[in-house]
């Protein structure tokens, strides 16, 4: 379907990518119906915004399916697929998209995906950045925070070129692609996240994995060595694959030997650059780097243009991102640190004691590592949210004790700034989503960053 000509569309979800999708398809011809849970304020002023467009609004609720009313449903990454409407459009045969499947269907270039639990954002925009210092025109889109659809919409009315797309995909966006074809796909991990909404590792696994569905021999497929469940569950597919690890050089590959990247060209091992070259900190980094070395690799990035991008590259907003440094205390903004592997790996990155703030909406995820690690690492654990009794109820049975609760991010703030000393570093890197108290992760890691800038001027 890419003649939208007066079909009848339903976005549900109508946050960010909901309110792309209406904008694209009320132009395409469509006669959209955007529906939501929430009431219209909590939605934001992207939602005023499409009161100028033919679309009805539905918020606080949605509206019942029947037989002949809608030709297409478009869900948002955000939206769980059990929810009426959505059991309704399957049990009725009306087809159910991700906006990422509409928005790929009007994509010709090369697709790069980036999938897995953790590193999606990081090796998004490490991947985007290579690609872009090298002199291609690459998008970068998706789960990172911008619409795909709103970006292919930008690239067709202004006449953009574009060499590439490079996309960052979550399981929830996956549930519900059935077209999606990237020439270069990358899974990362996979360790518990989402159990919420996939019920076991076997089924999150099955989702994630949907990325290499409509692969071919002619494309690629980025694997994780080092990662136990990639390398035990990622097999006999039509891509061709190409494995990184941190701990060895694959055949083939991208890897480490004595200290320096390495990868294979023609037969032959090949030195990329130093280790130590890489600019974004801490082992799990070095994991993302290595993705990116690969995928820019098959991409047909010149390994000169990768070497200088891997020591110039920043990092990203709310992944490891330092904030200030006041009266000796360095505080760092992880809010994109959603499930416990990925706190374990934030905890690896730094060696000062640690102040760790904590928690917020549960996603189904077992405590238990995490508490051993606090444990060990963290000078005081500062809680908050819906998650905070959970976890709190994990560290203990760890045997830790130097707990805080706070009622909110102020709290927190606050409270960290009073516990800190000099050379303590205050962490926010809250192992749960952000949902029970605020839009996203990025409103979330914002507003910590204006409360410490709140609390000094930074040195």
């Amino acid at each position: 379907m890419l003649d939208f000509e007066g079909k009848r569309v339903l976005i549900i979800g109508m946050a960010r990518s909901g309110q792309a999708v209406a904008r694209w398809l009320t132009r395409a011809g469509a006669r959209v119906t955007g529906a939501d849970i929430k009431e219209e304020q909590e939605l934001g002023e992207g939602l005023a915004k499409l009161k100028g467009l033919p679309v009805d609004l539905i918020t606080g609720g949605y509206p019942e399916l029947k037989q002949g009313l809608f030709d297409l449903v478009v869900i948002s990454p955000g939206v769980p697929p059990a929810i009426p409407p959505v059991r309704a459009a399957a049990r009725l045969g009306v087809p159910v998209w991700s906006e990422l499947e509409l928005a790929t269907r009007f994509v010709r270039q090369p697709i790069v995906a980036v999938t897995g639990t953790n590193g999606k954002t990081t090796t998004t925009a490490l991947i985007g950045y290579i690609f872009q210092q090298a002199g291609r025109r690459a998008v970068v889109a998706g789960n990172i925070g911008v619409p795909v659809i709103q970006e292919v919409e930008r690239s067709q009315e202004q006449g953009i070129a574009v060499d590439d797309w490079v996309l960052e995909v979550s399981s929830f966006q996956l549930e519900h692609c059935f077209e999606f074809h990237p020439h270069i796909s990358v899974l990362l991990n996979l360790t518990p996240d989402h159990l919420d909404r996939h019920s076991n590792m076997g089924e999150y696994g099955r989702v994630k994995t949907r990325v290499f569905q409509n692969q071919g021999p002619e494309d690629y497929a980025v694997l994780n060595l080092d990662d136990p469940w990639v390398a035990a569950n990622v097999h006999g597919l039509s891509a061709r694959e190409c494995w990184f690890s941190t701990r060895q050089a694959p055949a083939g590959g991208v890897g480490v030997a004595d200290g320096n990247i390495v990868y294979e060209s023609r037969g032959a091992r090949k030195i990329l650059c130093p280790v130590r070259d890489v600019r974004i900190p801490g082992q799990h980094n070095l994991e993302n780097a290595l993705a990116a070395v690969a995928a820019a690799a098959l991409a047909g990035i010149v390994p000169e243009a990768i070497a200088a991008a891997l020591s110039s590259f920043p990092g990203v907003p709310h992944r490891l991102e330092p904030v200030a440094v006041i009266g000796g205390v360095r505080y760092v903004n992880d809010s994109k640190g959603t499930n416990p592997e990925s706190v374990l790996k934030a905890l690896d990155s730094y060696r000062e004691p640690i102040i760790l703030i904590a928690g917020g909406k549960p996603k189904g995820s077992d405590f238990t590592e995490l508490a051993k690690r606090i444990k060990s690492r963290v000078k005081a654990l500062i809680l908050l949210g819906q998650a905070a009794p959970q976890i709190e109820q994990a560290v203990r049975a760890a045997g830790y004790t130097v707990i805080w609760n706070e009622k909110d991010l102020d709290g927190c703030v606050s409270t960290a700034a009073r516990l800190a000393a000099p050379g303590d570093l205050v962490l926010l890197s809250p192992a749960c989503a952000s949902w029970d108290m605020f839009r996203d992760y990025e409103e979330r890691g914002d507003l910590f960053k204006k409360l410490v800038l709140g609390l000094g001027a930074p040195i």
